[in-house]
């Protein structure tokens, strides 16, 4: 079953907490969720202050999440589309996700930047999603390095069987 979840937003000043609260919620047998914290809305940083609750007891699986890098285009962590921006943003990210009691999984919308007739922006995009954390041409971006550095991490807590 796939639903759009509602989710609310509730600000104490400095503070937010992502509330997911959709009544099919209660439906589901896990809860996903695609966010965008730092693209589409806030900044990258403003994920370290993010908490999330859930009115279920269901694991949550953040579906997407992540920013557009132009491969091999470089800039300071605070402009877009450089690769640097992108790496900043995995690193709150990563941040954010971590405190997320509830959460089982995570993918990072996407691997390899793709062709996409939406995305227009010339130079940045050029008819790709630049999303990927490799390029189309298979080259590795500064943001795979850091979550292939979270995913070794967790490895270490949990070694395979």
């Amino acid at each position: 079953m796939s639903a759009a979840l509602q989710a609310r937003e509730v600000a104490d000043g400095k503070h937010i907490t992502i509330h997911i609260n959709d009544p099919i919620g209660s439906d589901l047998d896990v809860i996903g969720n695609n966010e965008y914290i730092g693209w589409y809305v806030r900044r990258p940083e403003d994920a370290d202050s993010i908490d999330w609750i859930s009115e279920f007891d269901k694991p949550l699986i953040m579906s997407e999440f992540g920013g557009d890098a132009l491969f091999g285009y470089h800039g300071d962590p605070l402009t877009r589309w450089t690769e640097e921006y992108q790496e900043n943003l995995y690193e709150h990210q990563i941040v954010m996700l971590k405190r997320i009691s509830f959460l089982r999984g995570m993918t990072p919308w996407i691997l390899k930047d793709f062709r996409s007739p939406r995305r227009v922006l010339p130079r940045f995009q050029d008819y790709f999603n630049r999303k990927g954390l490799v390029s189309d041409h298979g080259e590795k971006k500064k943001a795979f390095f850091v979550l292939q550095k979270f995913y070794l991490e967790l490895q270490s807590f949990h070694p395979p069987k």
